[in-house]
């Protein structure tokens, strides 16, 4: 299996984190078949959770191919968690920096050494009242037009029960035992927009083409319609 083998940091991160999720959670996770069993992959994951990275790490680690997450420059500064992000081969993004630029260039780099890189294209936690994914950063456009690497779209659901996003009450709702609910499906086709100048039009639509596909996969872990269109907080307070 090519790219990024199961070293020491990630066998250690399983260790102090898959025993806590499985005495405290159930589990229905599906599509697995749809992780590549190798070669360089992107995955589009919804984020609606402080808890969904480790939900959504858990899953794929089981497949064998351990995704490389992009992560706030700030998440690596705390020595334990710095020493354990950088060692499982995290990428850092600096937002709103020239720096920022150097983190499409690692995940592009990893993907062609046969890594999978796994991108949060919401940016933060979604804002929808309704936790449904809301229109994204383009940077994983930009990435997979250069790689032309399967894009995978992972919808997750449940962490969210546990660890309500933006919550001032109730932070954290662990009992009844909750279901942490991942599903990946086939990946996006994306070939009409290969070779075409990567204008700001271009990639806007290559990014909600993604993310609509997250989007259906979403509405099928929840068992409801999606809504139209993504949610567009910008514009959402504009309309205030």
């Amino acid at each position: 299996m090519s790219g990024r083998r199961i070293g020491f940091w990630y066998r250690l991160a399983a260790v102090l984190v898959k025993p806590p999720l499985i005495v405290l959670f159930k589990r229905d996770w599906r599509g697995m078949e749809h992780i590549p069993a190798e070669g360089g992959f992107i995955t589009a994951v919804n984020h609606n959770s402080y808890l969904d990275p480790l939900s959504y790490a858990h899953y794929q680690y089981n497949t064998g191919r351990v995704p490389r997450f992009l992560a706030k420059a700030a998440l690596f500064k705390p020595a334990v968690v710095g020493t354990m992000l950088r060692g499982t081969g995290q990428i850092p993004v600096f937002r709103d920096t020239t720096d920022a630029a150097n983190a499409f260039r690692a995940a592009v780099a990893a993907i062609h050494a046969g890594e999978c890189v796994a991108f949060y294209p919401e940016g933060t936690l979604t804002r929808d009242p309704d936790l449904w994914p809301m229109v994204s950063k383009t940077g994983i456009a930009r990435v997979a037009l250069l790689t032309k690497a399967p894009v995978i779209p992972v919808a997750q659901w449940g962490a969210n029960e546990a660890v309500p996003p933006y919550a001032k009450t109730k932070r954290v709702r662990l009992f009844p035992r909750k279901t942490l609910r991942v599903l990946a499906g086939p990946p996006v086709d994306l070939s009409a927009y290969y070779g075409q100048e990567p204008t700001a039009e271009l990639l806007r639509e290559v990014t909600e083409t993604v993310m609509r596909a997250v989007t259906a996969l979403l509405a099928e872990l929840r068992g409801e319609p999606a809504p139209d269109g993504l949610y567009d907080p910008r514009a959402a307070r504009e309309a205030k």
